[in-house]
């Protein structure tokens, strides 16, 4: 049997009691499996995508058409990794007839999606659509991913400012190897 102090143990990359399905603005990293370059190219300082990297590219697109309550912000695919700024919005209530007017139903427990279950719907749907694609199984994506919780006007517009200006870093970009 083997040592359980010799199991190495992953390092928690969430913020402890922090709730993800809190309205505000995430920015995300995700890479793929290995770091291949598996999604395009950098071509004149902008990226060539390939199919599997415009499947990435509508899956993101789509995501709205699944969750209502989230907002697309910037976006890119890299060769090798995706960067993005996802909105969770605050959560609608259901309203319903109550004597003249509208009202909040008492019975709406419907949860908003934290941005863990919203990452891990992207990079299933797109894992599958990328393995069907490849005629291959397995992960396409790394497991885990890097997010950061977006704190003010500032840090949004450095985030933003970072994701468009990526292709032009790529050398140096610690995601190029």
């Amino acid at each position: 049997m083997a040592n359980p102090k010799a199991i190495a143990r992953r390092k928690p990359q969430r913020l402890a009691h922090y709730d993800y399905a809190s309205a505000g603005a995430y920015f995300f990293t995700i890479c793929t499996n290995d770091r291949q370059h598996l999604l395009g190219s950098i071509i004149a300082e902008g990226v060539q995508l390939t199919p599997a990297g415009e499947i990435a590219k509508r899956t993101w697109l789509d995501l709205p058409q699944h969750y209502s309550l989230i907002k697309l912000d910037e976006f890119i695919v890299m060769p090798n990794h995706v960067h993005g700024i996802l909105w969770l919005t605050e959560k609608p209530y259901q309203l319903q007839a109550v004597g003249e007017g509208l009202r909040p139903s008492p019975t709406n427990t419907q949860r908003q999606p934290g941005l863990t279950e919203l990452i891990r719907a992207f990079k299933s749907f797109s894992a599958r659509e990328i393995n069907k694609l490849r005629k291959t199984t397995g992960s396409v994506w790394q497991r885990g991913f890097y997010e950061h919780i977006v704190r003010n006007d500032n840090d949004l517009y450095q985030h933003r400012a970072y994701i468009q200006n990526n292709p032009l870093k790529w050398t140096i970009d610690e995601y190029y190897a």
